[in-house]
This record gives C-alpha cells, structure tokens and sequence, in this order.
C-alpha cells in the first residue's frame, strides 16, 4: 500500500505499454530536463501528494519513485488501473498515462477536487472525442468491478467501466493529447519547444 487509511487522494502514472507505434520506449523520451514519464509523475505528484509508476520494475526502478507491476501483463491499460486500485488505500486515485505531456499540476488537481465533490465511482476527462479513462479518478471501490473486466477478458475499457457511474468532465483537447508515434512527437515538440 502507498497510502494510510484514511488518505483522499493518490496519484498513478501508467507505463505498461509496449511502445509499439512509436519504435522506443515513450515513457523515457526526453522532456523538459527529464522524461516523459518524470515530466507526468511531477504533475501528478503535485496534484495528488503522491505518485507512483505502475510498469516493469526493470525499466523504471531506477527514477526514486514507487513502481508497481501490472497483476496481468498483456492485459492492456486496464491491467494498469488494476495494480494501482490495488496498490492503494486512497479513496480517490488519479491515473494518467505517461504520453500525455499536455497535463498539468493545476489541471490534475481540478479533477482531483472535482471527483472529490463527486457522487461517481470515477470522474474520466472528455476532450470532446470522448472518455479518456487514462486521465481519471477512480474510487478505490471500483476495484472488484475492474477485476471481474479482466476475468471475463473484457480488455476495452470503455466495455470494461460500462457497469460503473462515470462522469463526464469536460477539457480543452489540447490537455489531453498523446504521443504514440514518432510523427506525433515531432510535432509535438516542434509547437512547444
């Protein structure tokens, strides 16, 4: 556990993925003086008081942060969610992807006082193309049902949050873009250089 009973809030960084598209591990491309992946932990640590990685321990072990494996490798992101429901006692959990360079310390720690205030089981950001449930907050409670998604191979995770009550918290796009190949990372660091 990485939170005492009693603690509101903890922050996650998901960095499982395999990197596919983007020909090289995403989470460690160079941003900012650091990592993505640093870059995002800092703002969800700000945001939350607390960060951990959920990944391969051979990869990141090494950055002074928590990490925790997924429970069941290949399952995709919802695995992710998994190990930090799992790794918590926070009531509230704030995950967020490691690709996403657009997040801020202020705007995680709105959706963080927004979900709080809330009476969901997870507030999920919507850029206007739909959830982003890689930049949410998760009750705690939300464990058993991400659990039984995974037992059942129910891996999208649209599919696998459906029987749970998610609200809708509305963002500029902008916040929530995300690298996957090597294109987009170009281009992203050509406009905020």
């Amino acid at each position: 556990m990485i939170a005492e009973n009693g603690v509101a809030r903890a922050g996650f960084v998901l960095a499982g993925g395999a990197s596919s598209r983007m020909g090289r591990d995403k989470a460690l491309l160079p941003w900012r003086g650091a990592s993505l992946l640093v870059h995002v932990a800092r703002q969800v640590e700000m945001a939350a008081g607390s960060v951990a990685i959920i990944g391969p321990r051979r990869l990141y072990s090494d950055l002074g942060l928590p990490v925790f494996e997924d429970l069941h490798p290949g399952c995709g992101p919802l695995s992710g969610i998994e190990a930090a429901l799992t790794a918590t006692a926070a009531q509230w959990n704030l995950v967020a992807a490691c690709d996403m360079p657009g997040l801020t310390e202020v705007f995680l720690r709105s959706l963080l006082e927004h979900a709080e205030a809330s009476s969901a089981d997870a507030v999920v950001a919507d850029g206007g193309r739909g959830l982003e449930p890689l930049c949410a907050c998760y009750r705690r409670t939300c464990l058993p049902a991400i659990r039984q998604a995974i037992q059942t191979k129910v891996f999208k995770l649209a599919d696998a949050l459906a029987g749970l009550r998610l609200e809708r918290w509305p963002v500029e796009p902008a916040q929530l873009v995300n690298l996957n190949t090597p294109q987009d990372w170009d281009h992203y660091q050509a406009a905020h250089e």
